[in-house]
């Protein structure tokens, strides 16, 4: 009797939404202590304090190996259950029959809030084959064999570098900042004045890919050097003249990392501005570097990085330079498209995931329709009551709350106050696919 008893209570809970506590990490990019929206979500997840004097840079909510989540009720023994566990305890209706069969027993993303105080690396995520190369032979720097296409949806104001700038824009780099041109040295920066639209893509990839990689592979004493007079120039040139937002930018990173390649490298990178609101996606094997800001981020479940600058960690500059696609322009900035009032979608060109955000007044409410995949669920601001079409009941919501909702859950939500809440799911164009 007792044994019945468990097995329906368990069979219940499978079916329903689940708070969950969720994991931070402390890398030394992130804002400190209360200036970090980061900090202030784990927190009241977790509820610990706030550490005035530490970095907090990443909240992550999914099940990826390091940063799980889990969830607040225990199991029959005691012991916490990790996401992961849950789910793959009944992946086909907790993910649903689709998902689980794309992506077996683990969610197809990762959710993320990020507060960057000075930049992270010059960086790019590999693609699928690349991954399973980089995972099968240096397992300790690439710890799985997914790729990791990303999407930044801005809360505050969010600075980025993404991607090259033209053939154009190169050229007038090559003519402004003669350290690069002693760097590469003039038989190289030559190639790509000589270089026009009429050589085709091939060629201006091909000229692209010698300057950046021979910029990169340039020893530390070259770089050094150049930096040291490239910082000095700017400083006097800003004594007549209002300094570049780019050079502006460079001097700062100059200031966060002393004689590094990444900040010559800036150069040849898209300076992005996203107000709150606007998105950025970002596919395999395109360069970036996140600056400043806190943002919300969405992923496929994926922790690889190839770094080739602006950062103390390992750097793998030949593996960076060789996978790039070396495509230019700018990068498209989303701005969502309005489900209704309160919600905005943003749907990358990726099957693994999609971002809600829905900024809701007090005292209104708004509906989640049932969806076939599952979703998370994160507040970030405010409180209210969550509404669910399973056994669950209502759900009193506050800042740090985090939800995991199943497959074919109907949600609706009540502020109390102002509210803000992020959604991610898998990507509602994948279910459109017979």
């Amino acid at each position: 009797m007792e044994k019945t008893l468990i097995e329906k209570s368990m069979k219940l809970k499978q079916r329903s939404v689940q708070r969950l506590s969720c994991s931070v990490q402390n890398y030394d990019w992130g804002k400190i202590g209360h200036d970090s929206e980061v900090a202030r979500l784990y927190a009241s997840n977790s509820g610990s304090e706030i550490d005035p004097e530490k970095s907090y840079a990443e909240f992550w909510m999914g099940t990826h190996d390091s940063g799980p989540s889990f969830l607040i009720h225990q199991d029959f023994n005691g012991m916490p259950m990790s996401l992961k566990e849950w789910i793959s305890s009944n992946s086909n209706e907790l993910l649903g029959l689709k998902v689980a069969q794309k992506w077996g027993s683990g969610l197809p993303f990762l959710f993320k809030v990020l507060s960057v105080r000075k930049a992270l690396s010059i960086q790019a995520h590999p693609d699928k084959d690349l991954a399973k190369i980089l995972h099968k032979f240096m397992p300790s720097a690439y710890k799985d064999d997914n790729h990791k296409p990303e999407m930044a949806l801005a809360i505050t104001h969010f600075q980025a570098l993404c991607g090259f700038i033209s053939l154009e824009e190169l050229k007038v780099v090559l003519d402004n900042v003669p350290e690069i041109v002693q760097v590469v040295g003039s038989e190289v920066a030559n190639q790509v004045f000589d270089t026009t639209s009429e050589d085709g893509e091939d060629k201006i990839k091909f000229v692209l890919r010698l300057i950046f990689t021979q910029l990169m592979s340039a020893t530390k004493e070259i770089i050094t050097t150049a930096t040291t007079k490239l910082k000095n120039r700017l400083y006097m040139e800003n004594m007549v003249r209002q300094l570049t937002e780019k050079e502006q930018l460079v001097l700062e990173l100059e200031r966060q990392y002393q004689d590094d390649v990444g900040v010559i490298s800036a150069f040849f990178l898209n300076y992005v501005k996203l107000s709150p609101g606007e998105a950025l996606y970002l596919g395999a094997n395109e360069p970036h570097a996140y600056l400043f800001g806190d943002c919300i981020e969405c992923m496929a479940t994926s922790d690889n990085v190839v770094r080739a600058g602006l950062t103390p960690k390992h750097r793998d500059v030949k593996t960076l330079c060789s996978m790039l696609t070396y495509e230019q322009g700018y990068p498209q900035i989303l701005k969502g498209v309005a489900l209704n009032s309160y919600v905005t979608r943003y749907l990358p060109p990726f099957d693994e995931f999609e971002v809600d955000r829905c900024h809701l007044p007090q005292g209104e409410s708004v509906e989640f329709p049932a969806v076939q995949g599952p979703s998370i669920f994160v507040v970030t601001f405010g409180e209210g009551i969550i509404y669910t079409s399973d056994f669950t009941g209502d759900i009193n919501i506050t800042q740090g709350e985090v939800l995991f909702m199943p497959a074919d859950t109907e949600i609706g939500i009540t502020s109390a106050s102002e509210l803000h809440i992020y959604r991610a799911g898998v990507n509602s164009k994948f279910f459109q696919v017979p």
